[in-house]
């Protein structure tokens, strides 16, 4: 018998459920505020900080981070990424920034919310393509094989 629509919304349902579940339970998750988002429509995300100490410009940011994911608190609302995923995002579209605000300027880059999700739907959806492609070149070869033997 045919799943009707109700059932497979709920199996989607569940899954998105266990999906959330699991994201609330992250060990690693660092937390930033941007305060400044709702005015510029970017998040600042930073990758370098000069520090007076040794008045030279140091890794910071994501290219010092230990958590698996970040989170950004967007007023009401949380949006949460794979650090990995945010990696590939600033360095493919995001603009880069020096943020001169005393005592530590930072340097980084902007990305907007909506370009940071497209960025991670189109990275899902080509490595969803490339596994069907890989599952497909292999199904082949298999017919290829029992053809030969």
């Amino acid at each position: 018998m045919k799943d009707s629509n109700w059932d497979l919304d709920l199996r989607a349902g569940e899954t998105g459920e266990s999906r959330v579940a699991d994201l609330l339970s992250l060990d690693t998750v660092e937390v930033k505020t941007d305060r400044r988002w709702y005015e510029t429509g970017n998040i600042y995300i930073e990758t370098e900080c000069f520090y007076q100490a040794s008045q030279s410009w140091e890794p910071s940011g994501i290219r010092v981070s230990k958590a698996t994911h970040w989170a950004f608190v967007l007023e009401d609302s949380v949006l949460i990424v794979p650090l990995y995923r945010l990696k590939e995002a600033v360095w493919e579209v995001a603009k880069p920034i020096t943020c001169d605000i005393p005592p530590n300027p930072s340097r980084g880059y902007l990305i907007k919310p909506s370009a940071l999700l497209e960025h991670i739907r189109t990275a899902r959806a080509k490595e969803i393509a490339e596994h069907e492609a890989y599952e497909l070149y292999n199904s082949e070869q298999d017919k290829i094989s029992e053809t030969i033997y």
